[in-house]
């Protein structure tokens, strides 16, 4: 996806800015089933797959990069759910140079560190938390409130793979510290038209995380159906994920992500969880200026 697209008028790229703004408040407020889409099986480096391989294209980086597209996603109504449900969603991503960006996978952040084959900086993402109305298994245990997270990231491509790793930090909501380990490989035809990404990563979290999302507490346990249970910090899951690219022309394009997410740990253990192995699959249509 990278290195294709023309540059931005100043105009046109301040209407296409708030347009984008708007999208993403948007999306906050969308229906609580949309909210359970987050924590998803997706790898998190399917988020930014790519990105770090821009400047090794042929054609310099324009300007501005903007891509706006609509999706719908096959998805968990909630991290360890046996139910799925379709849901509606879109792509929102700007990126000024190598510098900075404003997307709906990343959030708002700047790369501080950047050359051709790594990237490294520090974002504003979110997590929409989990609503205990998505299902009636976790009916009781009250929301997990949306909230933004800080994030400091990583990504560098040692020939042939690309090296992932985030640390977040939520602010309010889970309130916990997670972070992602994950690498993955590219792969593009000769004509460049379809570009495919595929690799592992795994997810660790701490006590504040997996309290608010696999713990249950005894007054917990009392408004629900589930047993009291204290989930401890470690290994979160462990997923593989595959993100294949066709570009139509040079600003439409198909996106198609795929993942299949295995928890560990007290994740796994935890009554909150009815299904340990857990998939998504969404198809995106975008179209880049």
């Amino acid at each position: 996806m990278a290195g294709r697209g023309r540059p931005l008028s100043p105009d046109l790229f301040r209407r296409a800015f708030l347009f984008c703004i708007a999208l993403i408040f948007a999306a906050a407020a969308l229906s609580d089933s949309a909210a359970a889409q987050t924590p998803s099986p997706l790898a998190n480096w399917q988020y930014s797959a790519g990105e770090v391989l821009a400047k090794l294209d042929d054609e310099p980086l324009p300007e501005w990069r903007v891509t706006l597209g609509a999706s719908g996603s096959v998805a968990p109504k909630y991290e360890g759910a046996d139910n799925y449900h379709v849901v509606p969603g879109g792509i929102v991503d700007i990126r000024y140079r190598d510098i900075a960006f404003l997307s709906v996978g990343e959030g708002l952040g700047v790369n501080l560190l950047r050359g051709d084959t790594y990237r490294a900086g520090v974002a504003v993402s979110y997590d929409l938390g989990r609503n205990d109305n998505d299902d009636f298994r976790i009916r009781g245990l009250g929301d997990v409130d949306p909230a933004p997270e800080a994030k400091l990231f990583a990504q560098v491509f040692i020939l042939p793979v690309v090296l992932a790793a985030d640390l977040r930090r939520g602010i309010g909501g889970h309130d916990g510290w997670i972070g992602d380990l994950g690498m993955y490989i590219p792969y593009a035809d000769s004509s460049e038209t379809f570009l495919i990404f595929a690799g592992p990563s795994i997810t660790l979290a701490d006590q504040d995380y997996m309290d608010s999302y696999f713990s249950v507490s005894p007054g917990q346990a009392a408004n629900s159906r589930l047993p009291a249970f204290d989930a401890d910090p470690g290994f979160k899951n462990a997923n593989f994920g595959v993100t294949a690219l066709y570009f139509i022309d040079d600003n439409w394009m198909i996106v198609a992500d795929a993942a299949v997410e295995q928890l560990l740990g007290d994740a796994a253990r935890s009554p909150v969880t009815q299904s340990r192995t857990q998939f998504t699959f969404d198809i995106s249509i975008a179209y880049m200026f």
